[in-house]
């Protein structure tokens, strides 16, 4: 068999192991995503859930995802976003998300953390990486050709002139960022003819299946993690990126799932185009749904644990606490999404919109603080600290 001829029996076991295999193709694709957060909670000693807890949270929630008539529409009407319903949106989408990742600060300084200059405004965090794409696009710079990253042209230096920063502080990882950016642009090139629309294709409309492949293609997204003898799946940047193609594309065209409901809570995507100004707080917020969901009465912390992050500690990637942390705010977003479902049976609401409110919910807090809402019955801890390139 020649180098360029297609290994037929090896692709027929990749695609059958991401659920696309043409003879089974009838049995859904699954990220075992949520059965391993489950395991997580019950195997966890330093978090847990309060049950009692989710079902008054999942009545607060449904109520005020009510008043706030809560859709996947304003994704697009931020400011940075891409506005076109294209395959440049998509390539611009699948370049933001390899890269999303670690952008909070240790600095309480907004001055000595990583921030944007773009059309007048500062933006950090999130925002600042979509600011700072949209800038190098503007300069004439291919940043979102996934070739490009690999091309001689595409020196390192050029990429520290892409993700520049107003203030004295790097963007965090920037190495990490560089290295992944390289690996996806080799695999891509390789396996699927340079294009990430290649994937989209390959998942024939299935969440689950591209997720899988995602993961399984490119081992910078392959977030998986031993705990308690067994290795557990968070995916949570492969899942951002369906969900940022669901929502930008409202559903349709190349964000068009049948199988959408089957991903998770992930912490990550925010709706609202309200905020664009320099703040400390957007570049945490990744960090923030178990601090809502304990905040909401819905998890509880060991004493060790709630000591170690009132005193921002930095926690390592892959300890038992930080493992925990996610595994049960991934169930326990499940769980309220159940809940809100059993309550209100002909709602169609799945976990990416209820990650979306407290995602928003939780910056709004930090932003306009009101001493009547639910979760200020009980004092907001802090977020956790953790630096990978998983969240």
């Amino acid at each position: 068999m020649s180098d360029d001829e297609v290994d037929e029996e090896l692709q027929a076991l990749l695609w059958e192991s991401l659920g696309l295999n043409g003879k089974s193709f009838h049995e859904p694709a699954r990220t075992r995503v949520l059965e391993n957060a489950e395991y997580v909670c019950n195997n966890s000693i330093d978090v847990a859930l309060d049950y009692r807890g989710c079902k008054a949270a999942a009545s607060i929630i449904w109520n005020l995802m009510q008043e706030k008539k809560y859709s996947v529409a304003k994704w697009s009407e931020h400011e940075l976003h891409p506005k076109a319903r294209d395959a440049s949106t998509v390539d611009f989408i699948f370049t933001m998300d390899v890269l999303n990742f670690s952008f909070w600060s240790d600095k309480s300084d907004s001055d000595e953390s990583f921030a944007v200059e773009f059309h007048g405004s500062l933006y950090t965090g999130y925002w600042g990486l979509v600011a700072a794409l949209q800038r190098a696009l503007e300069e004439g710079i291919p940043i979102t050709d996934p070739t490009y990253w690999i091309d001689g042209e595409c020196t390192d230096n050029v990429f520290r002139h892409v993700f520049r920063s107003a203030t004295t502080a790097q963007i965090p990882l920037l190495d990490e960022r560089i290295s992944c950016l390289r690996e996806v642009g080799r695999i891509l090139s390789d396996n699927f003819d340079g294009s990430f629309l290649n994937c989209v294709d390959i998942a024939k409309g299935s969440a689950a299946a591209l997720v899988n492949l995602v993961v399984e293609s490119f081992p910078c997204f392959k977030d998986e993690v031993l705990f308690e003898g067994k290795m557990v799946r968070f995916y949570k940047r492969a899942q951002i990126l369906v969900a940022d193609l669901w929502a930008c594309f409202e559903g349709e065209s190349y964000g068009s799932f049948h199988d959408i409901d089957t991903i998770t809570m992930f912490a990550g995507i925010n709706l609202h185009a309200e905020s664009s100004a320099v703040d400390y707080a957007d570049s945490l917020l990744d960090y923030r749904i178990p601090q809502m969901l304990h905040s909401l009465g819905c998890l509880q912390y060991s004493p060790s644990l709630d000591y170690h992050i009132r005193q921002r500690l930095p926690i390592e990637s892959g300890h038992s606490w930080e493992v925990q942390l996610r595994g049960c705010s991934i169930w326990c977003v499940e769980l309220l999404r159940r809940e809100i479902l059993r309550q209100h049976p002909e709602s169609t609401l799945n976990a990416i919109l209820i990650d979306f409110f407290l995602y928003d919910t939780i910056k709004q807090e930090q932003e306009q603080p009101s001493a009547d809402t639910p979760w200020k019955q009980r004092d907001l801890i802090p977020h956790h600290l953790t630096r990978s390139i998983w969240y």
